[in-house]
């Protein structure tokens, strides 16, 4: 007689899984609820009238003069005197200051990728640094999260799932039911930063793209859906940044043929220098594969490895972004088209 197997001590179950993603959920829900306290969301930083002065190539006696004659005050504080300016009036001087600078009449946003096919190497810090920099320097920026994990998301003090439906992500664009991106497009508490989120639902463009490749193959292009999804929001911002999965997917190809530059951020580690060989080998032989059928190859006008994880001493990333538009920047330093 056959004998029922014996269960093995400590089973775990699916159930057992999705019940553990409901307690983490409200772990988090928590944690960020104590870590934002008294208003649980986040808020933007108040700047010292020497940091905007720095920001838009002034000393203090000219800002004194600029308020004096109309410019945003900044509000003085009650102990010390020190005037303070919200992070909306920063982003104000800085425009009316570096307006010479900024993105010219009639052009269009300028987007750039960060991406790397392993994780843990700064994609999403590099991102919404390089987007709270720029704000400051009076530039309108869109960020993309294309990770379906949202980390994105989530510094932006949203909670993916929870906050985040399906329907406010890019995953309506991937399956065909959205033609912009207009929808997903929301303010975030940085003035001056928009952000299209993510969240874990993202992870089905990875299915939907070549079922529709396979359904259209001679018209259906997947890797130019959020390119054209971009163009009808290019010319309301200055610079677009598209954060991508740690994967050579079918979202990070289409971020590579949205984009006009590309950041690789990468550790100095072994692990890391043999990843990103592999890196540019997978990523050549696509686009070398879907260049033939466009018959117009995919160019970029810059691409740079920025070396994460290191100590100021060690490495200087010098990555100067006032030379999108033609601005001359250091030597060195520069990310001007054409170079």
């Amino acid at each position: 007689m056959q004998q029922d197997p014996i269960p093995f001590p400590g089973m775990v179950h699916i159930e057992d899984l999705h019940g553990l993603s409901v307690r983490a959920g409200g772990v988090i829900a928590e944690l960020r609820k104590r870590m934002l306290l008294p208003e649980a969301k986040k808020s933007p930083p108040t700047l010292s009238s020497e940091k905007v002065a720095s920001l838009c190539g002034l000393n203090k006696s000219q800002i004194h003069y600029r308020v004096k004659n109309g410019a945003p005050p900044g509000v003085v504080a009650s102990r010390g005197g020190r005037r303070e300016f919200s992070l909306q009036d920063a982003e104000t001087w800085a425009r009316t200051e570096r307006s010479e600078h900024l993105r010219p009449k009639g052009a269009k946003a300028v987007t750039i990728a960060v991406a790397f096919f392993k994780g843990g190497v700064t994609k999403t810090t590099t991102v919404m640094t390089l987007a709270q920099g720029l704000s400051l320097l009076g530039h309108k920026i869109l960020i993309l999260d294309m990770d379906p994990q949202g980390s994105l998301t989530t510094l932006n003090g949203l909670l993916p799932d929870s906050e985040i439906a399906e329907e406010e992500t890019l995953a309506p664009l991937f399956y065909g039911d959205k033609t912009d991106v207009r929808y997903a497009i929301r303010d975030t508490y940085w003035p001056g930063i928009s952000l299209i989120p993510a969240a874990s639902a993202l992870f089905g463009a990875e299915f939907a793209l070549p079922a529709q490749q396979m359904q259209n193959p001679t018209t259906f292009e997947f890797w130019d859906v959020l390119n054209k999804g971009l163009e009808p929001v290019r010319d309301e911002f200055d610079i677009i940044l598209i954060d991508t999965p740690p994967s050579l997917s079918y979202t990070t190809i289409n971020a590579f043929f949205a984009a006009e530059g590309l950041i690789v951020p990468m550790t100095a580690s072994l692990l890391d220098v043999a990843s990103s060989a592999q890196f540019w080998h997978l990523f050549a032989d696509m686009a070398d594969a879907i260049n033939k059928r466009l018959g117009a190859p995919k160019a970029f006008h810059f691409v740079h490895v920025l070396m994460s994880k290191v100590s100021h001493s060690d490495f200087c990333s010098g990555l100067d972004f006032l030379g999108l538009w033609g601005e001359t920047a250091p030597r060195g330093n520069t990310l001007d088209h054409g170079n």
